[in-house]
This record gives C-alpha cells, structure tokens and sequence, in this order.
C-alpha cells in the first residue's frame, strides 16, 4: 500500500513532535518518499537534522529561500509538493495550525502547502486536553471534517502538563493505518460498484411532538458512506433524522420512520451490489400516533401505556429478496454479543456482521471512534482494536470488495 507513494509529513510546535520521527522511519521502512515540512515553532521540540537523516530529504521550514539567488523552482516548492503528493499527514497538529488551516490562513510553508495540496489531507490534533475540548477548537475540527479533511481522534491519558484526558498523539501504528485507509480511497476499487448504505436512527411518532428512537449519531453509517465514495463507488445514503454533513459525491435521501426507510432500502437495492445496513431501525412502533399533542393533565392517570406493533425487518426482506447483492448488517449487543450476532448473520442471510458494544469505551454513541468485530460466513470473529469510524468502515469495505466478484 505504501510503496513508491509520495508521503508529506507536516510536524507542528507540540510536545509530541519526538513522536513523528517514528512516523517517518515507518514510512521508509514500508516504502514510502516521505518529504518532511515543519512550522518554525516545531524546531524548538526536534531538531530537523533528526528528520533530515530519518527521511533523507532535507526538512523544508521557511516559505522563502535564504536568498532571492535561488533556482525558480525553490519559490513554488509548496506548488510542486502539492502535485508531488500522495498523501499529507499533519502530526501532530496543534490548536494554532488547525485554526489556521480551518479558516485558510498561509502564513508558513506547512499552511501554504495544505492550501495547494491536491491529495488528501490527514491531520491529528495533539494538544493538552482543556486545549482540545475549548469550543473554538472543536469547531475548527468540525470545519476540517466537513471539508473531507480525515480526523484521527487523540487518545485519552496522562498529558505532558500532568492532566488526564483526550490529547495525546496516537501510536505510529494508528497513523499509519489512517494513512493507508485514505490512499485506499485513491485506489478507486469500488469504481463501478454502487452501494447502498443506511445511517442513523429511526423516529416512530406518539404524536406531532413525542417520539420513540435511540441514541444512534448516525456517524457509522456517514463513515462508510464516505469511504465507500472515497474509493470510487456510487453510494445512495439512506439517512434517518441526523445533523450531519453529507459526505462528497454521496446521494443521500431522508427518512424518519422505520416503514420511510424500509420503502427507500425497497426502492433502491435492486440496483444497487452491496447494502450496508448501519442504520438503528426501531423494531416498535406506536400502533396508532395521535393527531394533536397529547396534554399531561388528559391523561387522567398516573400510567400512560403506548400500544406498539412490529417494524418492518429490512435486513430479513432484503435477504429474502437478494439476487446478487452483498448483504452486511450490524449488531449492538450488550450481553452475548457473539452468540447473537452469529444467529442474527444467519437468520437474515447475511454475507457479513459487524458486531458492537456502546458500553465498550471507544464505541459509545456518539464517539468519533468505534470498536467492533466483524464476522462472515465461516462465523469467525475477526475483533478491530478501537480506531476511528472512517478506518472501521474501509475496514468493512475492504471485506465487501473480497465479496463482491463472488456475488456478482
């Protein structure tokens, strides 16, 4: 995966910077041109001789050549780097640069080089934890990720300051892994494919205000959408009610109940080779929904019993209905988890499962990360360590490519 790619490595003024030197030597030790690019302020932390020997390139810090005698070619060095990349990776990316980066500042060489990157982008913010969780950093962050920008999320620990929290660099092989799932996206190999994917929860009205649902973001499902897009294929994003961007070059279609999302996945999986189903369906729904809001005080009773009847199963229609397609679903399991996931796989004709636990830390709703195992048909488990949703779903991707030519 990482042979002959073109890798840039951006290392801003953190304390975590010695970290990157590892990076590097990763990245030649699996094959890569890695060109190292670093703010002034992150010279302070590792000299660039060390990333100099490590890279066997010399470091680029300043925008300007030392002298205006230079060769032409030495003052359009972040344009030519911007073509000459496979890949960026920013590690790690302190609360300044990612300010800078979300409002399109180019005030050093590194800032100015993402601006003419043409590649991806990967960054990871590292910073003390009151730094990370500041609202003005969150939102930059959230800034970059709708932009396509792939975000590896810190792990939580003790920090150089003495404090405990979200903020630490993660482990060379984390980035690494990022790394190699963003180029998989450049590869194109779900070109020609087209997917269909379901995200988020479903809301079955008590009446024009009141709800049942479930705690589900929808982030899983947007994750596999946008990877799935990243890597060339055609995907139809059935969303249930989320606030959540849609990802580039994905055709989404809305829905709120689960009978909504069940017409839709109907509506569209003849045409579509694979379906990956993430989204939380309600398996109850208010039998009859009343038409006005309905008051405390006409209740007249300190018990208020909602009458429910069965949601359609999409997953079972869809197995039932299957000519060529690849079939994936997910089980949130608190107790059991394998025994389930293993009768739920076969009972609905399933080609794979991915298999959860939201008490499990990392795989919480919400969380940007997810810790899952996936089991196909030989019914072996196949445990993922905790990794952002995007890797998860290039994981889960990855396993439908080995599908797909079987189904078609």
């Amino acid at each position: 995966m990482l042979t002959g790619k073109h890798i840039l490595l951006g290392v801003t003024g953190g304390i975590a910077a010695y970290k990157s030197a590892l990076l590097v030597r990763e990245f030649v030790r699996a094959g890569a041109e890695v060109q190292v690019v670093m703010t002034p302020s992150a010279t302070q932390f590792v000299t660039p001789l060390t990333f100099a020997t490590l890279s066997r390139r010399d470091v680029i810090i300043e925008m300007f050549p030392p002298s205006p005698d230079q060769p032409t070619s030495q003052w359009t060095k972040h344009i030519d780097l911007g073509v000459w990349a496979d890949c960026m990776i920013i590690a790690p990316a302190t609360a300044n640069t990612i300010a800078k980066i979300a409002t399109g500042m180019a005030d050093n060489f590194l800032t100015s080089l993402v601006l003419a990157l043409r590649g991806p982008l990967v960054v990871a913010p590292t910073m003390d934890v009151d730094m990370y969780t500041n609202t003005a950093t969150q939102h930059n962050i959230g800034v970059l990720r709708s932009r396509g920008v792939h975000i590896v999320e810190p792990e939580a620990g003790e920090l150089a300051s003495g404090l405990s929290g979200p903020g630490r660099l993660p482990d060379t092989p984390v980035l690494i892994e990022a790394v190699k799932n963003v180029l998989k996206g450049t590869a194109k190999d779900l070109a020609g494919r087209r997917i269909l994917v379901t995200a988020g929860p479903t809301q079955e009205p008590i009446d024009p205000v009141r709800y049942l649902g479930n705690r589900s973001s929808g982030k899983m499902g947007f994750a596999v959408a946008s990877a799935a897009a990243s890597r060339g294929a055609a995907v139809t994003l059935i969303a249930g009610p989320v606030a959540l961007a849609t990802p580039p070059g994905v055709q989404r279609v809305d829905v709120h109940t689960a009978r909504e999302m069940a017409d839709a996945v109907s509506g569209h999986f003849g045409a579509c080779d694979a379906l990956v189903m993430s989204a939380a369906v309600a398996d109850f729904a208010p039998a009859s929904p009343a038409d006005s809001k309905i008051k405390r005080e006409a209740l007249g009773t300190e018990r208020f019993v909602i009458e429910c009847v069965k949601n359609p199963d999409i997953l079972r229609t869809a197995g039932e209905m299957r000519t060529h397609q690849v079939l994936v679903g997910f089980a949130l399991e608190t107790d059991n988890g394998l025994e389930h996931a293993r009768k739920k796989r076969a009972g609905k004709k399933l080609d794979l499962i991915v298999l959860n636990d939201p008490r499990v830390d990392g795989a919480a709703f919400g969380s940007e990360t997810n810790v899952v195992t996936l089991i196909g048909s030989d019914d072996k488990p196949e445990p993922l360590p905790r990794m952002p949703k995007l890797d998860v779903a290039h994981r889960i991707l990855d396993r439908v490519l080995q599908l797909l030519p079987a189904a078609r």
